[in-house]
């Protein structure tokens, strides 16, 4: 027996079919593809196991859990991570990166989670206490960080001789270490945590920028939504500043970005 069908169901079938598309790529992903620069702590490091630890990648496994994916960790150089977002190798980067208006014509990032500054660091015996005195200096960097934009932006300004890049954080701080470089600069948390081990060295001198880190993926990434709303939720319900806690050893400010809901940065 035929049915006659309607020209009403017919689009109403048709619109069931459209959103299933659209919803598809959000509800049928089960793993979350996630690139890690693995010299990072405390933010992503990996232990004596080989297996990835710290502060965003706990947040990323959190994540992950409520909204019942995967997490698979890649160990990726910190330059790497820009092109995976952006060619879908994979989902988010994760690495203290901070969201700056020259990144989000290309990449998405979450909400922030971390307020800082840059530092500039050097050995106790040869401090370096303010951007004054890097005049004649060779400061190292990692390579396309904000400290490598920051200081190729005021190289002149400062007389700051010579600019060394680094992909690895670990293998810089070895040579201001060794008196290869006269100072470093770089992001102040992620420093001050190596030095907790590297007692000659410190962050001598601060340089304000109000950075932010976010955690990065490609644009219209389809879990980017729902990533920033579960961020949302781990910061009102106190999950965020328990994993702070855990990997700073103090409370993160309750005005700052790890406690208090911040706006999905656009371009």
């Amino acid at each position: 027996m035929m049915m006659q069908i309607g020209r009403r169901t017919v689009l109403w079938a048709a619109s069931l079919v459209v959103g299933a598309a659209l919803a598809g790529p959000a509800l049928a992903q089960t793993k979350l593809a996630v690139g890690a620069y693995p010299a990072n702590p405390p933010w992503q490091f990996k232990n004596e196991k080989g297996e990835f630890e710290g502060f965003e990648i706990e947040m990323v496994k959190e994540i992950s859990k409520r909204l019942n994916l995967t997490p698979e960790f890649s160990d990726m150089g910190f330059q790497a991570l820009f092109a995976a977002t952006s060619s879908g190798r994979i989902d988010m980067a994760t690495s203290s990166i901070t969201i700056t208006p020259e990144r989000l014509k290309s990449q998405s990032f979450t909400q922030a989670h971390y307020d800082s500054d840059l530092g500039i660091a050097s050995q106790k015996a040869k401090p370096i206490k303010s951007a004054e005195e890097l005049k004649g200096k060779t400061i190292g960097v990692l390579s396309t960080s904000t400290g490598d934009k920051w200081t190729k932006e005021n190289q002149a300004k400062y007389g700051v001789a010579t600019i060394r890049g680094y992909n690895q954080q670990t293998e810089m701080l070895l040579d201001l270490a060794a008196g290869r470089v006269d100072g470093v600069i770089s992001d102040i948390p992620g420093m001050e945590f190596s030095f907790t081990k590297m007692k000659d060295l410190a962050v001598t001198s601060r340089i304000k920028t109000g950075e932010q880190y976010g955690l990065m993926m490609r644009k219209g990434h389809p879990l980017l939504e729902p990533i920033n709303t579960t961020i949302t939720a781990m910061k009102k319900d106190g999950s965020l500043a328990a994993i702070h806690k855990k990997w700073f050893g103090t409370d993160a400010p309750a005005d700052s970005s790890t406690m208090q809901e911040r706006p999905l940065p656009k371009e």
